[in-house]
């Protein structure tokens, strides 16, 4: 079917746009953002996070979760990451690609834009952010995917060795001040990272790694999503070396891609291109290296 987008209510937002290829879709609203609220099958699960008591309100005088999918800035810092996104935004509709345009953040400088273009196989996410300022600043593109609770999370490491054959370290695996290995909702293989969401655990987590061929799933149900992108290794990450990072705490799961650390000109824009792909059928036996590259090698082999 080809794709269509349509202006619509949702969410309490009157000002939302429907993109969908008839398989599936996703909610943008124009009311806030820019934030992708929806993304799911046509007829099925969102596999976004949404706070419910957050949906329909614009105009806050403090950063909101709500829930989603945005486009902030790393490192991470209280005043520049946390800037609000809670008033309106320009969208232009341009064929299949919708252009979600934010005014200038005045606790930034920054501009911040998500170009979406939808087609036959899947999404193709385009985060920009442009500097405003009269001089240059540095900073990487982050992009995080807030996920429904009760699913699990996915990531895939560089590929694994023999310690006779690859004597040089392959990536890094951060952790912050609120990480705990000993926590149950982790599973650690060989290729794989897993982080399991528990919605009656509070506690905050979070790990980081590096993969040049960076990818995060999130498994709901027998459905799953999965964004991917390139990253470069010959470039420096933040958050000592991260392309990608992945947090949980009661109410939600994230998967984070992050670009490298850039200097920024005035009239600059700096851009962060994931793809997302949905999958439906999704059994997963056994979560263990064998299991998951039952379900992983065939999606992945085909990297675009």
């Amino acid at each position: 079917m080809p794709v269509t987008i349509e202006k619509t209510a949702w969410g309490g937002w009157p000002n939302c746009y429907r993109i969908s290829n008839g398989e599936i879709e996703l909610i943008v609203t124009s009311d806030i953002g820019p934030r992708i609220m929806r993304c799911g099958f046509v007829g099925s699960q969102n596999f976004f996070k949404v706070f419910d008591d957050q949906l329909g309100i614009t105009g806050e005088a403090e950063w909101q979760h709500r829930g989603g999918h945005r486009i902030w800035l790393a490192p991470e810092d209280f005043q520049r990451t946390y800037a609000r996104d809670n008033d309106s935004v320009d969208i232009q509709v341009h064929g299949t690609v919708l252009t979600a345009t934010q005014n200038v953040e005045p606790e930034t400088g920054l501009q911040k834009q998500l170009v979406i273009t939808m087609c036959d196989s899947g999404v193709e996410v385009l985060h920009r952010m442009k500097n405003t300022l009269p001089f240059a600043i540095r900073f990487s593109p982050w992009a995080l995917t807030m996920m429904a609770p009760g699913g699990v999370g996915v990531t895939g490491f560089p590929t694994r060795g023999r310690h006779e054959d690859v004597l040089a370290p392959t990536n890094p695996l951060v952790m912050w001040a609120f990480t705990d290995l000993r926590d149950p909702r982790w599973k650690f293989l060989q290729k794989y990272l897993v982080l399991h969401h528990d919605p009656s655990n509070s506690d905050h987590t979070k790990l980081g790694h590096f993969n040049s061929k960076t990818w995060g799933a999130y498994v709901l149900g027998s459905e799953m999503f999965l964004k991917k992108y390139d990253a470069d290794p010959s470039r420096l990450y933040p958050d000592m070396g991260c392309s990608y990072e992945t947090f949980a705490s009661e109410g939600m799961l994230e998967l984070e891609t992050l670009g490298p650390l850039t200097e920024v000109e005035p009239g600059g824009w700096l851009e962060h291109t994931e793809r997302w792909s949905l999958f439906r059928d999704v059994n997963i036996t056994e979560w263990s290296d064998e299991g998951l590259d039952l379900v992983f090698t065939p999606v992945l082999e085909n990297w675009h």
